[in-house]
């Protein structure tokens, strides 16, 4: 069981405006690293329910020099969390136990992590019957795991698996 809540809430206008107000403050720590900025996640999508969590994918040219700049994240309220699960990540959670924004760091070589992301989100974007469908099955499984974020990921798994490749493959041939 968890100490933090899930919940899962209606689409906030305010999103994308809190996206931007966060990418000004990660363009000034990483600089020149920096090559390019996305916003991704449930938040990024019009219209989809989601944990109310900005997803910020930063695309530098080094992930290595990345931990460099962990006392100026911790500076903006960040936590430093190295990879967290994925190789070549470099991840950051801001918010504690109310958490408002992920931090997905890459390196531009990264192609397969980076691509995933970018294709799920505009898939979603674009497929608004598939976006009804992943925010309907969030918004349940968060009411029956409102304290299991294990359950609750477990639950929506398959679902998004099957979403990933669904999205790849439709954002692979959209490219050629």
């Amino acid at each position: 069981m968890s100490t933090v809540k899930v919940e899962v809430v209606e689409y906030n206008r305010d999103w994308p405006a809190l996206f931007e107000e966060e990418v000004e403050k990660i363009r000034n720590i990483l600089g020149d690293e920096l090559i390019e900025i996305h916003h991704i996640g449930s938040t990024s999508v019009e219209h989809l329910k989601a944990k109310p969590i900005i997803d910020i994918m930063p695309v530098v040219k080094d992930i290595e020099k990345v931990d460099n700049y962990n006392e100026e994240f911790i500076k903006l309220g960040y936590e430093p969390k190295g990879e967290y699960g994925i190789p070549g990540r470099r991840f950051f959670r801001k918010g504690g136990t109310i958490r408002t924004h992920h931090v997905h760091i890459f390196d531009i070589n990264n192609t397969n992590e980076i691509v995933r992301h970018l294709a799920v989100r505009d898939y979603l974007r674009t497929h608004p019957q598939d976006a009804y469908e992943y925010g309907e099955l969030k918004s349940k499984l968060a009411a029956l795991y409102p304290w299991d974020i294990e359950a609750y990921c477990n639950g929506k798994d398959a679902f998004v698996k099957e979403l990933e490749r669904k999205a790849l493959e439709w954002y692979l041939s959209a490219k050629k």
